[in-house]
Order: structure tokens, then sequence, then C-alpha cells
């Protein structure tokens, strides 16, 4: 079995030290300047030639998604036996498609970047984790594979955590997760909830009912990623007018653009967030209220 060696972009420098906690696989090694004029310095000292190259890195930006992409090409150009990007939280994820005439669909030409980078002797691939719009997998192209990793397990295992032994109901921002919602909720036996939405203009929604009885419950509500968290907060809102005890919430992205936590923390609506490490924002809040648990197994499992 060839040799596993894992580079990181600097932004997901702390997911590597993550994995590597949790493997026994090399830590690649690289030099990194910046000139004055902006442009970027890369050197890839370690030995990659004939080895299973890993390397971690978002398309949370351009500089990132162009980080990661050089340093893909490098270790291609250097020997590297396959390749294997992973892309813990793929940026772009609501540009997926055009709306209106004109728009340019930023997720299908992300794909269409990492696709153009020349195949090793065993392949190309992409990991992607719980992914906004299932979709996205099928824009890659020519030789590069791409795989959805679903991070179940850390939601369920952050729901029970959170409930403590107590009933709770696990609910969704609005129907359009309804369907993943369910699926988590039949996992661990508990009734699901969604909040059904009018659209009242461009950027305002009302939430019209809730789909199940939360008077007195703990409501776990699940989203895929948190941007601002303005969903977020309305649909917390309506299932405490509904009469739920307590509202948590669990997502996979915690990105808190706009200073998102603070709405959240600040709204008094929600008690606790859990979220995972695949974007770097995540481990910039220092506040008890929130958990962030690491996607370092997930990955470091699907290379066993």
């Amino acid at each position: 079995m060839p040799q596993k060696i894992i580079f990181s972009t600097q932004r997901y420098e702390y997911l590597k030290q993550n994995i590597l906690a949790v493997t026994g696989w090399e830590n690649g090694l690289m030099d990194i300047t910046d000139f004055p004029d902006g442009e970027h310095y890369h050197r890839i000292t370690s030995d990659v030639s004939g080895k299973e190259v890993i390397i971690v890195g978002g398309t949370i930006d351009d500089c990132e998604t162009l980080e990661l992409f050089d340093l893909a090409n490098g270790c291609v150009q250097l020997g590297a036996l396959s390749l294997n990007l992973v892309i813990p939280y793929f940026g772009y994820s609501t540009m997926e498609r055009a709306v209106k005439h004109g728009e340019i669909v930023k997720a299908k030409n992300r794909a269409i970047l990492f696709s153009s980078l020349p195949a090793t002797s065993r392949g190309n691939k992409v990991i992607m984790i719980d992914l906004h719009a299932d979709g996205i997998s099928y824009y890659f192209e020519s030789q590069i594979r791409p795989v959805h990793l679903y991070g179940k397990d850390l939601v369920k295992e952050s729901a029970l955590e959170i409930a403590a032994g107590q009933p709770f109901i696990l609910a969704s921002t609005d129907a359009g997760r309804a369907k993943w919602v369910e699926s988590l909720a039949n996992d661990l036996h508990v009734q699901p909830a969604f909040v059904f939405k009018k659209r009242l203009s461009g950027e305002e929604t009302a939430i019209t009912a809730i789909s199940a009885n939360v008077k007195d419950m703990l409501v776990i509500i699940y989203d895929d990623m948190i941007r601002t968290g303005g969903s977020l907060l309305h649909a917390a809102e309506a299932y405490l007018q509904a009469g739920a005890k307590d509202i948590a919430v669990i997502t996979t992205h915690g990105i808190f653009a706009g200073n998102g936590f603070n709405k959240i923390r600040q709204s008094g609506l929600i008690s606790r967030v859990v979220c995972t490490d695949t974007h770097p924002n995540a481990l910039q809040i220092n506040d008890p209220m929130l958990t962030v648990r690491s996607v370092n197994k997930l990955i470091a499992d699907y290379f066993k």
C-alpha cells in the first residue's frame, strides 16, 4: 500500500494537524513566502513521488481556491501516485444554478477548475462533506472523481449529547431540508419537525406553519450551514412561539459571516450551538455557547 502524505492550505493547517493526530500519515512540508507585490511563493519540500497525496483546503474564497489548485498541480508535477483533494466546505454552494439571465454559476466553475488538473497514474479525487446541493458532485469533469461524505454520525452524536437523555424533536429551518432531517430523526427514533415559509419579497420570508407539536419540548435544529444566521433565528422564534421550551442548534458548516454568531448569541433564542471544523471561521470564536467538533475521523476513516 502506498504511503500517505498530507498537505493543507494555510487556513486549513488546523484540520491537517487534527487529521495527523488520528492517523500515521506523513506530514507534508512546504516553504511559503508572500512577496511585497502580493504574489505568493510555495515550495513543496517533502518528497511526494510515488505517494498517495492528500491535500486539505477549501473554496471559501478566491485566494484559498487558487492556493489549493497550485498545491495540487505542484504535487502532480512532482510525481504523486494519486491525488485526493479534501474540500471540507465547498464555497459558492448556494450559487449552484442560474436563476436570472447572465448569472455565473460559480460552484460549477470551481468544479471545472479542479477538473482541469493533470491526472495522476492512480487518479484524482475530490472529497467533500455535507454538500448544500448534491448536484455539485455532477459538475466535476474529465478524470476527477467526486466523493460526497455525510456527517450523519457527528450530527446524531451531537444531538444525543445535547439532549442528555431527555426527549427532543429534531427540526429544520425550512421544508427544503426536511428529507435530510427526517432521515436523521428516524435514525435517532425521534419526531422530525420543519417550518413552512411564504416568500414575501426577494429578501423577506414569513413562517406560516410548523409540521409538528413542539409544545414543552427541547427542539434541536439541524441545518447544513449557518451563514448570517437569519433563517435560523426566524425558525427558532417560530418554534418558541409554538411552545418549545428550549432551542439548540447543530450545523455542519459554521460560517458565521457578517458577525453571524454574535447575532445568534444576542438574540437570546438559542441556548447552544454545535458545529464542525469544516470552516476556519468557527475556530475564531471563543464562546461557551459554541462547541466545535472535528471531522478528522470522518476524513481519516474514508481512507482506511
